[in-house]
């Protein structure tokens, strides 16, 4: 087997595919299958197969249902976020409140967040409790992010301790659990479960503060979408958060002013490069890079698996897309 993001991801994507549903009610399962279409990097599920593959040495699509319980958590999420957020575009289609109705995407939603729990059963044997626990605590950590990103929206003193700390909820955790989850199936000791939870926690964070550098300084037709959406929508990133603090009257200034959106984002951009804002923020990705490669050097893995692990931490800070 070759130890690749593209070998687990291409696991990932034949058994999405091969997911059957229930033949009752169709139309509670067709925006869940047209959002399992819609692509993504898959790099949660990954983690799982790989995880369990550089500690058990054993067929990764042994723990694949773990895998898909994961996808399906956060597809989950991103149906009500996309609520939430009233937004219209999701990885270049129209998200499901837009092509159906915010009734359908919270109810499909629901849906797939059951599909999640229940897979995650699925050949779990003796390690039921471990996996729900784990999948449980991680899951209220999520809501609890999203809800401090919702009350973010509304304040102008949000301090960079606490974005980070929201982030960490919302978006690195699971990544967290997804390789806690592949230790887990593969009978690891709970020093390596830790650390390789803490290896995903430092990805997830890596990959959300490179996210906010890619919405302002990113290539657009490599990121796949137009660049400043976080400015205009005044959206609380690393980025702005630490711009407020160095500049909390011209920053307000400019965002309420009435320009059009291009001239908005050139000068908040401008502000942003005057205080370095960008190579900081990379920085502090590179940062989170680094630490979870040291995660690696706690554990007991094959050459081919460590590299595999040590090249996802530096393409999270480092991605163009």
């Amino acid at each position: 087997m070759d130890f690749t993001l593209n070998t687990f991801s291409g696991l990932v994507e034949n058994a999405l595919k091969a997911i059957s549903y229930p033949e009752v009610a169709p139309k509670l399962f067709d925006p869940i299958r047209y959002t399992l279409s819609s692509g993504g990097k898959r790099i949660r599920p990954a983690l799982t197969l790989a995880v369990y593959a550089a500690l058990a040495k054993k067929d990764p699509s042994e723990v694949i249902n773990q895998a898909l319980a994961v996808e399906l958590f956060h597809n989950f999420t991103l149906l009500h976020d996309d609520v939430m957020d009233r937004a219209d575009i999701r990885r270049g289609r129209p998200t499901v409140h837009r092509k159906w109705n915010d009734n359908v995407a919270i109810l499909s939603g629901d849906a797939m967040l059951t599909l999640a729990s229940q897979t995650l059963a699925k050949g779990a044997g003796k390690h039921l409790d471990d996996l729900y626990k784990c999948f449980n605590a991680t899951a209220m950590e999520v809501y609890e992010g999203q809800q401090l990103d919702m009350e973010f929206e509304d304040r102008n003193d949000v301090a960079v301790d606490e974005y980070l700390f929201m982030i960490g909820l919302k978006t690195s955790v699971l990544l967290g659990c997804a390789c806690r989850l592949g230790a887990i199936m593969a009978d690891a000791d709970s020093e390596t479960a830790d650390a390789l939870y803490r290896y995903g926690y430092s990805l997830g964070m890596a990959f959300q503060l490179r996210d906010d550098w890619l919405d302002t300084f990113g290539d657009p037709t490599v990121f796949g979408k137009e660049i400043g959406g976080d400015i205009l929508n005044h959206k609380k990133t690393w980025l702005l958060i630490t711009a407020l603090e160095a500049e909390p009257e011209e920053l307000p200034a400019i965002l309420a002013e009435d320009l059009e959106p291009r001239e908005t984002i050139a000068q908040v951009k401008a502000l942003y490069e005057r205080h370095k804002l960008g190579d900081r923020c990379q920085d502090l990705a590179t940062k989170y890079s680094a630490q979870a490669k040291l995660e690696l050097d706690k554990i007991d893995m094959d050459v081919e698996a460590r590299l595999f692990f040590g090249t996802l931490a530096d393409s999270a800070s480092s991605r163009k897309h």
